[in-house]
């Protein structure tokens, strides 16, 4: 029979074609890889953390070295031994005939054949294999936990350090034996080692070897992960009890079976080696070997577990399944720091305002009345003093004591807002060198408010100040270095240009405007800090150029042999690309310590493998309403394991970063700064003070921890397996059916049990399908050491939730038309946070109330606040102030004493200072209570309204400082005060109010 010719051979043309664009793929992928490697180790000199850089560079390649050439040694190896058992003789066949045309092909070439494929699987496990350099570290670094498992008393150090990578080796060894098996199959088919067709054994005594040896020593690695699976099991998710860990079944059935099947999985590698090749010297026998390994594991490793637990442990669960739920609740407890929350009752049984109330100083002065997520557009309006100047979407929270008085402040960055410029300040020149920075470091106090309802500034001002009643005449927190070249606000293209070519030059930086209330000539700046890369030299231009894409750094005169180029100028992602191995806090936040501004970012060490612990997503855990409205969102990352290990710090203005070691006994940190050198983490010991004092517990921390002590405060496991005491968090008071949660917030104040006010994070939580209040989680440092405290209220508690509470209050009668009256048509309302502070044995909650002119540029003021006293519904006003709020809150305490209760339609606030009084209900069907107005309806009503409407424009025309606003607004209450008039005189005084018509305060 006449055989194929061989496949047509390609034109030197073509060769040549082929060559050269893999030549120029391989050229600009190198120099894309060059320049990057580059870059990096220059940034990373800059920051002195090249350890870093250095550390996990040289990991990431002799990871990719050792696994690729393992795997393509492993690979390249069998099919060459193929080849090398090929038959020298085959007999004559139809099938034979057609391979002879591929084997003429392979032939003459095939070693280099085997390379490229061989080079080609070493590629790509390589590739996977550089990607584990962190469990590598964490594997050869790793220590002891120092706490053993419930089951096998191994060290949790062997979960956490050893068994992810070990893992990871099973599975490349498992890809190797597969692909090898695969190949020296195709190999020992093309030379006819293996034949499906012609007289004779349809395989070789040497294919047979071969194949069944590699076939056995796939077994073998099953044997192993059988014994690693035992471990594992540990890990794994029990559904019977929704919780993670071994249950009943798996421990007493699966856990044998496991072990069973590993013994099994050894004789039938035996079985298969011995049976192909010393005895019978066929596949009959390994191939029921290998049936018989199928039919065990399905049978020991599937029906019997499966057994056990529907006919032995389903019928009894609660009782079969209570010690594996305490492992697991002892457990989570221990690995996310819940062990240590120090629980106690709060009875609030007191549901009648105390006169206390109104002469306490720790709690009650404290209640934080600005809102961070709706005073920044206010910051925005009144500090920003140019466009492209910005505060965020949020401000951060902080405490600083000024004239030996410690209390919250809301704080906010000045910063430069890259897609606020200008076309024409957009140009490279003005964007890269001359905006370059941002000024200043703006807060004012939580519980103060002036002229109408803006913040009280305290600090930040630019230029020379004349002193003003809206603003403290002097910079309560000054700052010696306030310039920001490093903000939340740069992102990765916003880099800067910075360096002057010679001292005498004039500077180029716009600095701040210099005149007074930001008027008059500007000031220009040349930075002096130590931060940013040296680019005067042409190769580093060049460098650059390449990197950004962009020629002007190599023909623009702003780039000068002096010039140094900032860029990663995002404090999270600094932090994050010198400590690739922390998961960083969503929420980096300002601090002045010691006359410089330093973004503190908190860093977490996480695990995914501490055995019977719950595992979370932590995107999923820390999402509520403020993530992604100036708190960035989590990876979706599955943890069972975090610590808050590292407190870091960037420089705003040089970019220095720094790590400190916060939490001094976690062995993951430990082990990660073994692993780059031992000294890239500072000790705890160098945290200087002032910078201590300024430490918060991280919001996505708490957010971690309150949801998941909302089930695992229940330490009994019988208890547990009901569920019928556990929690939830509730969803935004002022929005339940957006289903998104209410975010903790931060208070300086005192709680039950603590001595003195601390700065803390606090989350009210309710019962599992109820709106009623179950507890309230707070988290601070005591002592420099995070602490959880839980007042826990009774079951069955009358104190209603945040959601149950906002509604009460707003839906009262008389507050609801004031409500109405503050939203017209020119404004809106909006609420804060709603604060549930426990106080006097009963719970007080306070709500402040914003306006918000429809107006354009337009920014909430705080005009109200709304206070709630005992079970949210009995005891509510709607005051000017809380201090007013609360002497009402106390004189409906003292009636209710009396054996006067507070009429349903709430009590109506007498007015002061000119500020307009409450009017009563406006529902016809009220009945007016003894002493109370009579209701306003028809007419007369829509006049009242509009009157209010008209002083609600003037105050915040007023506070706006729109002159031509502030006319239009009192042209509009003038007309609406004699169309008030008017409607009196037609009512007849039948229906007119006791008290005249408002007034417009102030």
């Amino acid at each position: 029979m006449r055989s194929s010719s061989p496949l047509p051979r390609m034109s030197r043309r073509g060769r040549v074609t082929i060559g050269v664009l893999i030549g120029v793929f391989v050229l600009f992928t190198l120099l894309g890889w060059g320049v990057q490697a580059w870059t990096d180790w220059l940034w990373f000199s800059e920051v002195d953390y090249t350890g870093v850089f250095r550390g996990v560079i040289v990991t990431r390649l002799l990871l990719f070295l050792a696994a690729g050439l393992a795997m393509g040694a492993i690979v390249g190896g069998n099919l060459w031994l193929a080849q090398r058992l090929r038959p020298r003789h085959r007999p004559h066949s139809p099938e034979q005939a057609t391979l002879e045309r591929y084997r003429m092909l392979l032939g003459p070439r095939l070693g280099l054949w085997i390379t490229a494929a061989a080079a080609i699987v070493g590629l790509f496990a390589g590739l996977s294999a550089q990607s584990r350099w962190n469990q590598w570290l964490l594997f050869r670094n790793g220590g002891d936990f120092g706490v053993v498992d419930p089951e096998f008393g191994v060290d949790v150090g062997f979960y956490v350090f050893q068994l992810p990578f070990w893992r990871f080796l099973l599975g490349l060894g498992f890809t190797a034996v597969v692909l090898a098996l695969i190949g020296s199959l195709a190999v020992h088919y093309l030379f006819g080692g293996v034949r499906l067709q012609g007289v004779g054994d349809r395989m070789s005594n040497a294919a047979r070897a071969h194949l069944s040896t590699l076939v056995a020593v796939f077994v073998l690695l099953k044997a192993v992960a059988y014994v690693l699976d035992r471990r594992s099991m540990l890990l794994e998710y029990n559904d019977g009890v929704g919780v993670y860990g071994a249950g009943y079944a798996d421990i007493n059935a699966l856990l044998p079976a496991k072990e069973i099947l590993a013994y099994i999985s050894v004789v039938v590698a035996i079985a298969i080696i011995v049976f192909s090749n010393a005895w019978m010297r066929n596949l009959v026998w390994p191939g029921i070997s290998l049936a018989l390994l199928g039919v065990s594991a399905v049978a020991i490793g599937g029906i019997y577990p499966w057994a056990v637990q529907t006919f032995e442990v389903k019928p009894s669960a609660r009782d079969k399944e209570a010690p594996y739920i305490q492992r697991s609740i002892e457990a989570t407890r221990a690995s996310y720091g819940l062990d240590n929350a120090q629980t106690s009752a709060y009875a609030a049984s007191n549901l009648t305002p105390q006169d206390s109330l109104a002469t306490d100083t720790s709690v009650v002065p404290n209640a934080r009345l600005l809102d961070p997520q709706l005073v920044s557009q206010t910051y925005t309006q009144l500090q920003q003093v140019r466009g492209f100047y910005d505060f965020g979407p949020k401000l951060d929270i902080d405490r600083y004591t000024v004239n030996g008085k410690t209390q919250d402040y809301v704080v906010g960055v000045r910063e430069i807002n890259y897609s606020e410029l200008t076309a024409q300040q957009s140009n490279w020149i003005n964007r890269h060198t001359v905006y370059t920075h941002g000024y200043g470091v703006v807060a004012a106090p939580a519980n103060q408010v002036v002229c109408g309802g803006q913040p009280f500034f305290v600090s930040g001002f630019l230029g020379e100040r004349a002193q003003e009643s809206c603003s403290s005449p002097t910079d309560q927190i000054p700052a010696s270095q306030p310039r920001i070249y490093y903000g939340e606000r740069m992102q990765g293209g916003d880099y800067a240009i910075v360096g002057k070519p010679n001292p005498d030059a004039n500077p180029a930086e716009f600095d701040r405007p210099a005149g007074e209330s930001g008027e008059g000539r500007e000031s220009y700046y040349a930075y002096t800090g130590e931060g940013g890369v040296e680019i005067g030299s042409f190769t580093r231009r060049l460098l650059y150029a390449i990197k950004e894409q962009e020629a002007n750094f190599l023909l623009s005169e702003a780039v000068n042999e002096n010039s140094k180029l900032l860029y990663v100028r995002n404090p999270r992602d600094r932090v994050e690309k010198v400590a690739p191995f922390l998961t960083l806090d969503g929420d980096p936040y300002p601090a002045v310590v010691d006359g410089r501004v330093q973004w503190i970012v908190d860093g977490y060490t996480t695990a995914a493998t501490f055995p019977y612990a719950e595992r979370v997503n932590l995107q999923q855990e820390t999402t509520d309403e403020l993530t992604g409205r100036g708190t960035i969102q989590l990876a979706r990352e599955n943890v069972n394991y975090i610590r808050n290990s590292v407190k870091a710090t960037v420089d705003a203005y040089d970019g220095t970063v720094t790590l400190y070691e916060f939490d001094e006994n976690d062995p993951v940190l430990k082990a990660w700064n073994k692993a780059f050198g031992g000294d890239l983490i500072k000790p705890r010991a160098e945290i200087p003070p002032s910078l201590a004092d300024h430490f918060r517990y991280p919001a996505d921390l708490f957010k971690v921890q309150r949801n998941l002590l909302t089930r695992f405060h229940v330490t009994n496991p019988g208890d547990f397996y009901s569920g019928q005491d556990f929690w939830q968090v509730p969803n935004v008071p002022d929005a339940p059916d957006s289903g998104v949660k209410q975010p903790p917030y931060y208070l300086y104040t005192q709680f039950p049990g603590q001595e003195a006010p601390r700065f803390q994070l606090t989350s009210a939580v309710t019962p599992n399908g109820r709106q009623n209040l179950a507890a309230l989680i707070s988290a601070s440092y005591e002592d420099g050491k995070p602490t959880l405290q839980v007042l826990e209220l009774p079951d069955q508690t009358r104190v209603s939730g945040p959601v149950q509470v906002h509604q009460q209050m707003t839906n009262n009668a008389n507050i609801r038309q004031q409500l109405n009256l503050l939203s017209s048509n020119q404004a809106q309302v909006q609420y804060g946070n709603l604060l549930s502070l426990p106080f006097g044995n009963g719970m007080l909650y306070v709500e402040p109330v914003y306006v918000k002119s429809n107006q354009t540029d337009a920014y909430p003021l705080l005009q109200k606040v709304l206070l709630s006293y005992g079970d949210g519904g009995s005891f509510v006003v709607l005051a000017d102030n809380p201090a007013d709020g609360i002497k009402q809150l106390v004189e409906q305490g003292k009636r209710a004493a009396a054996g006067n209760p507070p009429p349903t339609g709430g009590e109506e606030p007498p007015g002061d200072g000119g500020e307009p009084s409450a009017t009563p209900s406006a529902t016809p069907s009220a009945t007016p209570t003894p002493g109370q107005a009579p209701p306003l309806t028809g007419e007369l009503g829509a006049a009242a309204d509009r009157v209010q409407a008209a002083i609600t424009e003037v105050r915040a025309a007023q506070a706006s400082g729109d002159f031509e606003r502030y006319g239009r607004a009192l042209k509009a209450l003038d007309e609406a005060l004699t169309a008030f008039q008017q409607a009196q005189q037609a009512a007849g005084g039948n229906n007119a109010p006791n008290n005249p018509a408002p007034s417009p305060g102030g």
